[in-house]
């Protein structure tokens, strides 16, 4: 294990700083436009341009790359990032920090469909299971670890911007001087989003709605948490606890979705964290309850993307897998840009508490939608089920299924999510026991 990851440091390092920049950049800008006293509704624009531009990015990249070259197109791009952030500090307007949003989303679904094509060319089937789990782990503790980096200087400052700028620009530095080669790259084949609603109608609405609410979230957390009075600190707190209670719920729901079946425990999550939601939203009270509170509903609201995924893919044969990741992606994706401005409209009307609300809503839509579901189709056997596999709403699914052959694909679905976590701690036994490894 630790040899198949020494092998991808570089990849793992300039992934480790893009998430970090990215975790960073989407928390400074809610708070510096609350300090600046940007319009909630503005605000919540503002936020879903970094959407719009992954849309655009996860369409025009993949052809660019083909045209152009990884290599280019990476150092392009990073350097796209880098100056969009810049822009930011130095312009203090909405339109202009619309515009860059959406070139940030641009840029960084460029930044993740280069990088993680070298993840695909460096796993094989039997190292696919631990290099996912482990760019989970690099990815989430990204984007928690940028919500703490809020705290190093004052967010109406320059700082701050300058080093969101720095994070993605050595970012770059690990790759460009790696020595393993840029790996081949097809365009994909997308299913059509019609072709694939016939074949799993909760799959995709579930997909949109979980992006509406991502989107919600990563858009707007940060904006409810300074308006509610939380300090900077507070507030870098909120989002980073948000962000590790859905990466410590990812497993137990999967497991469970392997073995009572995924539409079950779609409406139980989306249940349960509309109930939180809903209660947080007339909860007036302070402290570890309010983190424990987010803390679930990123629990109940973020592994909605893997189940809704599986759920698809159960309908699938390996082949349909393939094309269908990417269209669920854009699925995704567009749920995230509008669920922010809406998110933003109900704080408006409702008051700071309309985050809550809104969340809620989309949460119950999920479960609304997936029992009414149950009464037009049954439910696949959970023995009859592939296994669950977990997924990131990124740019990750477009790439990293480009080269994988059907025998890959049929490998890759034995991977559970017992094994996953049987490769984190083969990972910790390793790391314990350094002389154990073959010289």
């Amino acid at each position: 294990m630790l040899g198949v990851i020494s092998n991808c440091w570089a990849l793992f390092l300039g992934l480790g700083l893009i998430m970090l920049g990215n975790g960073l950049q989407g928390s400074l800008l809610g708070v510096r436009a609350s300090i600046e006293g940007f319009n909630t509704t503005v605000t919540g624009i503002i936020m879903a341009g970094y959407f719009l531009g992954l849309i655009i990015g996860c369409m025009l990249v993949p052809k660019l790359v083909g045209r152009v070259g990884h290599i280019r197109i990476f150092g392009a791009l990073a350097s796209l990032a880098s100056t969009s952030i810049l822009v930011q500090a130095v312009f203090v307007e909405p339109w202009v920090w619309w515009a860059m949003r959406i070139v940030t989303g641009f840029a960084y679904a460029g930044l993740y469909i280069v990088a993680e094509s070298w993840l695909n060319e460096s796993s094989e089937n039997s190292t696919r299971g631990q290099l996912l789990s482990f760019y989970m782990l690099v990815s989430l503790g990204g984007m928690a670890g940028g919500q703490l980096l809020l705290n190093l200087a004052p967010p109406n400052g320059y700082d701050l911007f300058v080093l969101v700028s720095l994070l993605v620009s050595f970012a770059v530095i690990p790759i460009l001087v790696s020595a393993a080669r840029a790996p081949s790259y097809d365009t994909p084949e997308n299913i059509g989003i019609k072709q694939l609603y016939k074949v799993s109608p909760l799959g995709v609405t579930g997909m949109f709605i979980t992006g509406m609410s991502m989107g919600s979230i990563f858009g707007m957390g940060a904006v409810y948490a300074t308006n509610t009075g939380m300090s900077v600190k507070e507030t870098s707190f909120f989002m980073g606890t948000i962000i590790v209670g859905g990466f410590l719920f990812q497993y137990p729901l999967g497991w469970l979705s392997d073995r009572v079946g995924r539409r079950m425990v779609i409406v139980l999550s989306s249940t349960v964290g509309a109930a939180i939601a809903f209660f947080a939203m007339t909860y007036t009270g302070q402290g570890l309850i309010v983190f424990a509170v987010v803390a679930a509903i990123g629990g109940m609201s973020m592994p909605m993307y893997s189940l809704c995924g599986a759920h698809t893919n159960d309908y699938l044969s390996p082949t349909q897998m393939v094309a269908a990741s990417g269209t669920l992606v854009l699925v995704n994706a567009t749920g995230a840009a509008l669920g922010a401005p809406i998110t933003a409209f109900s704080m408006e009307v409702i008051g700071p508490h309309g985050f809550y609300a809104s969340i809620g809503a989309m949460l119950s839509m999920v479960a609304i939608y997936a029992l009414w579901r149950s009464t037009q189709r049954a439910a696949i056997d959970a023995e009859d089920q592939g296994e669950f596999v977990v997924m990131t709403a990124s740019a990750m699914s477009v790439s990293l299924t480009q080269d994988v052959e059907l025998d890959d694909i049929e490998a890759a679905a034995e991977f559970n999510a017992e094994e996953v976590q049987s490769s984190f701690e083969d990972l910790v036994e390793e790391l314990k026991n350094p002389e154990s490894q073959n010289p």
